[in-house]
């Protein structure tokens, strides 16, 4: 049994603590997920967790990533409506108004029908491609935060715990002195008493 002169490792005491985190998540979650496990191997490790997650996630992209997010931040800018737009009054005015005796696309512009199809078959998966990737990077910042959190809430918890067995150890030890505090002035009051006899 341990005594107040007793000691104790710091790798036991971290043994301890995370056995305590531990408990302290079941207790709250029920069950230990690899990303909790990670948490409480950094609390009794005592390492940082948090890390820029937008650096790790554009280390991990690959050179069609990159591609499929510059397609699809350009395909949805007003840069890319209104040069379209310019493309295809172009387009009509050159075939109805310029080459109105041998257009190369006369009306109903079925060139210009191809054309859009085309773009539109190419495009649709490209945006589709870079919205998963997004969709991704939002779970994996979504898990990120939860990892931060979760780290801080069980750190805050080991503060609490430990200021609140501060506070008793020193409610005990301060009853401790006003006992003896006590013990003094009775024997003070006796002496007193003995003197004026």
């Amino acid at each position: 049994m341990f005594s107040e002169a007793s000691f104790i490792a710091s790798s036991e005491l971290s043994k301890f603590r995370k056995r305590h985190l531990e408990q302290l998540v079941l207790d709250e979650l029920g069950d230990i997920s690899n990303m909790e496990k990670e948490v409480i191997e950094s609390i009794s490790q005592n390492t940082i967790l948090s890390e820029n997650i937008g650096e790790v996630i554009e280390e991990q992209q690959t050179y069609g990533d990159r591609i499929a997010d510059k397609i699809a931040d350009f395909g949805g800018s007003w840069t890319f409506i209104i040069t379209f737009f310019v493309f295809l009054f172009a387009w009509m005015a050159v075939n109805i108004v310029i080459l109105i005796s041998k257009p190369f696309d006369p009306y109903p512009f079925i060139l210009l029908n191809l054309i859009l199809s085309s773009l539109a078959a190419i495009q649709a998966p490209i945006i589709m491609m870079s919205q998963n990737r997004k969709e991704d990077k939002d779970r994996k910042r979504s898990e990120y935060d939860y990892k931060v959190n979760l780290k801080s809430e069980l750190e805050i918890r080991i503060i609490n715990e430990k200021i609140e067995h501060l506070i008793n150890h020193q409610t005990q030890r301060l009853l401790e002195i006003q006992s003896i505090q006590t013990d003094f002035l009775d024997e003070i009051l006796k002496r007193m008493d003995h003197g004026k006899e």
